[in-house]
């Protein structure tokens, strides 16, 4: 199945408000350290609900926005959601970015970059529209440090890329990016319960709920232009 299927189908379904529930949690904590100015442009691939194009235009006064996804369903229900014109939606490739050399200042990804397919040719297409000191910050969950997220492939039909944070660094350098920064951001939002109430549906013990949630939760790469 094709990206484009797969989230159409989500869309679709709704799941794509589900997705922006469970992304905040975290996404609001790495958006915060975005350092968008007003009158800067951002590019959110992978966009989504379009929550974080939102987001940035409300508490940082982004001048415009571009959220890019490759599920037409998406961008559909993504132009619906938002009420503002200053925000703009485009179904596209993530390895052929619709945009010009050195017209961005920012990208932001939560969740999407490792279904690039060609995530290094990825790098340096997000390399190319950025201007010189932009910043790419990119989020995921689904990363080899994170042993609960292995299995998430099982369950989707898309192929997905599972570096590590090593593999990350590494990546964004031979791209032409500085790394500003990497870590984990915790998800101190999901509610765990005690020790007695395990295990559960989905945990066989609370240290592996713990685990996931506040200790790997996302992990954050902040790519600069030179």
């Amino acid at each position: 199945m094709s990206v484009r299927d797969e989230f159409d189908s989500w869309a679709a379904d709704g799941r794509d408000r589900g997705m922006e529930d469970r992304h905040w949690h975290t996404a609001k904590h790495a958006l915060a350290r975005m350092p968008v100015e007003e009158g800067d442009v951002v590019l959110d691939l992978g966009t989504g609900s379009g929550y974080a194009l939102r987001a940035l235009h409300d508490t940082k006064g982004a001048s415009r926005g571009y959220g890019l996804d490759g599920s037409p369903e998406m961008v559909r229900n993504a132009r619906n959601y938002t009420d503002t014109d200053d925000v703009g939606f485009l179904v596209g490739d993530f390895d052929d970015l619709p945009f010009a050399d050195d017209s961005v200042d920012h990208v932001w990804s939560m969740e999407a970059f490792y279904y690039a397919a060609d995530p290094e040719h990825t790098l340096e297409e997000i390399a190319r529209v950025l201007r010189p000191g932009g910043t790419f910050f990119c989020a995921v969950n689904y990363y080899e440090e994170n042993v609960h997220s292995h299995e998430w492939q099982e369950n989707i039909e898309v192929e997905m890329t599972r570096w590590s944070a090593e593999e990350y660094r590494t990546a964004f350098r031979e791209a032409g990016f500085h790394v500003a920064e990497q870590d984990n951001v915790p998800d101190l939002d999901v509610d765990i319960p005690p020790a007695s109430e395990f295990p559960t549906d989905d945990w066989e013990s609370r240290e592996d709920m713990v685990e996931r949630y506040r200790t790997y939760g996302t992990l954050l790469t902040v790519g600069v232009v030179p």
